[in-house]
């Protein structure tokens, strides 16, 4: 399951208001993000709220403490989000992990981004002052390297999620197959012709 993500801008003023059509505010001193190509579970990272009429953005912990450790990702299906702290995790990119190539002994590492939308969401909710990312069945996207994946949205369907303004079972679903391109992160791929 998704335990590293990545969101490399730090220009996200512009982007996140034309996306939610909303005033972007930072909570506390939020506003000084500086781009991370790797987010960990148990780091903080910024969220996003609808706050009356603003889309509150505020560092917040990845992972609360469960019995068996941090609660990064928490399945969707079957529960009801109606009364949760819903929030966008905002990101440019998500990784899985495969077995490792012939020759590795490291996992292969996948990055999934989404053409068109620099900026995505992943749908999550808030509880004991940390995220955790919601998951759902794979698509076709997803399937070939995980039996799970987390929900993301694209940028402009943000607020479906924060307002429940659609059933939150069409939300937290899979997109339809092509949304998410894929290439390999690690190990890095060979340039082509670099030994031909």
């Amino acid at each position: 399951m998704c335990n590293l993500y990545s969101l490399r801008t730090g220009d996200l003023f512009d982007l996140w208001s034309k996306a939610l059509r909303l005033p972007v505010v930072w909570e506390g001193h939020a506003s000084n993000f500086e781009p991370r190509p790797e987010i960990r579970m148990t780091e903080t990272a910024p969220v996003v709220r609808h706050v009356a009429d603003k889309a509150v953005v505020s560092m917040t912990r990845w992972g609360w403490q469960g019995a068996k450790g941090p609660v990064f990702n928490y399945v969707s299906q079957a529960r009801d989000f109606s009364q949760c702290d819903r929030v966008l995790i905002p990101t440019d990119g998500f990784y899985e992990f495969t077995a490792p190539q012939a020759g590795q002994r490291r996992k292969t590492r996948w990055r999934f981004k989404m053409p068109g939308d620099p900026v995505f969401w992943i749908a999550g909710i808030v509880k004991h002052g940390a995220f955790t990312m919601l998951t759902t069945a794979p698509g076709a996207d997803i399937a070939p390297d995980h039996d799970r994946q987390v929900v993301v949205l694209p940028a402009r369907r943000g607020l479906e999620w924060l307002d429940l303004s659609r059933p939150a079972a069409e939300i937290l679903t899979a997109l339809p197959p092509g949304s998410l391109a894929v290439e390999r992160d690690f190990p890095p791929p060979q340039p082509a012709g670099l030994f031909g």
